[in-house]
């Protein structure tokens, strides 16, 4: 009952002081409530939304590859997949590890969503039963910190779906800081990457024709109304993404329509708008290859190979700890 408490009133907080900063923000971390996950999922099955297919036609096609790499070094390991989701794509590796009767490892997805773990772990229990499985509810910094798996064991570090773009280029580094503080020398950490392309294919994939990730970003206001007893109109509210090819940043606003105030009543807090006024709610960060062979070496690791889709749209890159 306290955990909930206390996540209620972490997310007031930050609610309350992103939407009184100039300019105004709200965390994508809070997406994800039920509704939210229910939608992103939809989101993945888009035809513009490419990154979830492309990543699949790594795995199906590459998967021997990438394990090839690690299972030479350790055949018994822990696995913590940070940002796990449902799991759709980790199930081919997954299957893959679970199909040579020689690997030994335990797995361990880290999720901030409650409810996605909980389907995750179901969904597993059904389809991989001999599958170790622990789920985590936390932030990607805070599981690093704590390491509930540590047991002496070698781990590798799932990162997967472009989570990493999830962040400015400093809050990048910062958490792959975490993760390098959170593991030994010669662990491993697979990540997902969405590269660079042309900026057209890059903006669809955030506005897509039908709505969906429209409503993604505006279900987070009916969140708010919810569960911090808001009156946001929703009908005031525009979503706006746009895509910036110098710094590889595609990112995505809530534009408020006109002059108004919105009541946050779980704070009796009273929020005013300015027309056509902006709430930043959500980073997804495109690289290079050069960026991220860039971003490794200042993190504490290096690049032991690229594994990338037929047409060069994304790439689960393998790094080592240092």
């Amino acid at each position: 009952m306290n955990e909930i408490k206390n996540a209620s009133e972490t997310f007031l907080q930050d609610v309350i002081n992103g939407l009184t900063q100039n300019p105004k923000s709200l965390s994508s971390k809070y997406f994800y409530d039920a509704a939210g996950d229910k939608l992103f999922q939809k989101i993945m099955g888009l035809s513009e939304y490419y990154l979830t297919r492309k990543e699949f036609e790594i795995f199906e096609n590459q998967h021997a590859a990438i394990f090839g790499k690690i299972l030479r070094y350790s055949q018994d390991f822990n696995l913590v997949e940070l940002g796990a989701g449902d799991g759709m794509k980790t199930k081919i590796l997954l299957r893959y590890l679970r199909s040579k009767p020689e690997i030994n490892f335990t797995y361990f997805p880290v999720d901030i969503s409650g409810s996605v773990l909980q389907e995750l772990k179901d969904n597993l229990e059904r389809e991989l039963p001999e599958i170790d499985v622990h789920p985590i509810q936390n932030t990607y910094r805070n599981a690093m910190k704590e390491r509930v798996w540590e047991n002496g064991k070698p781990t590798l570090i799932f990162f997967l779906g472009s989570n990493i773009g999830n962040f400015s280029l400093n809050e990048s580094k910062d958490v792959l800081l975490h993760v390098a503080q959170g593991t030994q020398t010669h662990d491993w950490l697979l990540l997902g990457v969405d590269l660079k392309k042309d900026p057209s294919i890059i903006l669809q994939a955030y506005n897509d024709k039908q709505g969906v990730t429209r409503d993604f970003n505006l279900n987070l206001l009916k969140r708010i109304n919810r569960e911090l007893d808001a009156n946001f109109d929703l009908e005031q509210f525009t979503h706006w993404p746009m895509y910036d090819p110098l710094t590889g940043e595609c990112r995505s606003y809530l534009i408020s329509q006109k002059e108004q105030l919105v009541t946050i009543g779980a704070a009796n807090k009273l929020i005013r708008f300015e027309a056509f006024e902006p709430i930043f709610t959500e980073i997804s960060r495109k690289f290079s290859e050069s960026e991220i062979s860039q971003l490794a070496s200042e993190c504490g690791f290096k690049v032991v190979d690229f594994f990338t889709d037929s047409e060069n749209y994304f790439t689960d890159v393998l790094w080592q700890r240092i």
